[in-house]
């Protein structure tokens, strides 16, 4: 199917330096949610039923666990360099830079102590290579996979080993009991329900 030059709009043709980061927040409050990996702006898809119950119940069972200085959000970009800004599921961060009025659009690499991608249909080789090589390169220590198992999730816990890459340290399917990044106790077959 061609697609006709004229009908693309003009906030969606990319700058002759091409995209950076800072370009996300100049898009038309109509533009879909995007992310940017590589330069390259990617369309949001709908959230599944099941993605959008986990990634609610995980950001919430979070918040309950956080110490006071670990803020838990959802949706929000991380910036972790000039043409890489991904927007996660869920984040914890430990925020460098005062908000006070809720204005921030991104979070910078080293402000997050956790990132949590649930993996969709359409974005399973994002989710699963690129983007966690993108955070193992900024830095990120601590990184979860959550998977979709006959309905149920499971969760990959992955930290920073010392040769910049991720090394899984568990898999939780029942409970996920953790010291790191904080300590933690969840219910993973709770999240889907």
């Amino acid at each position: 199917m061609a697609i006709d030059a004229e009908s693309i709009p003009e906030w969606l043709r990319p700058p002759p330096e091409g995209w950076t980061a800072e370009h996300l927040d100049e898009l038309p409050p109509s533009a879909p949610r995007m992310e940017m990996i590589d330069g390259a702006l990617i369309m949001m898809s709908p959230r599944t039923n099941f993605h959008s119950k986990v990634m609610w119940q995980l950001a919430a069972a979070l918040r309950d666990h956080a110490p006071g200085d670990v803020e838990i959000n959802t949706e929000m970009t991380v910036k972790l360099g000039r043409r890489q800004r991904p927007e996660p599921d869920v984040i914890a961060i430990r925020p460098q830079v005062a908000d006070p009025e809720g204005r921030r659009t991104f979070f910078l690499s080293e402000e997050v102590v956790l990132v949590v991608e649930i993996v969709s249909k359409e974005s399973e080789e994002r989710d699963r290579t690129t983007k966690r090589d993108k955070y193992a390169e900024a830095g990120i220590q601590h990184f979860w996979l959550v998977e979709n198992e006959f309905g149920n999730p499971v969760i990959h816990v992955l930290e920073l080993g010392t040769i910049g890459a991720y090394v899984e340290t568990a898999i939780a399917r029942d409970r996920l009991k953790l010291d790191v990044p904080f300590p933690m106790d969840i219910d993973v077959k709770s999240l889907s329900r």
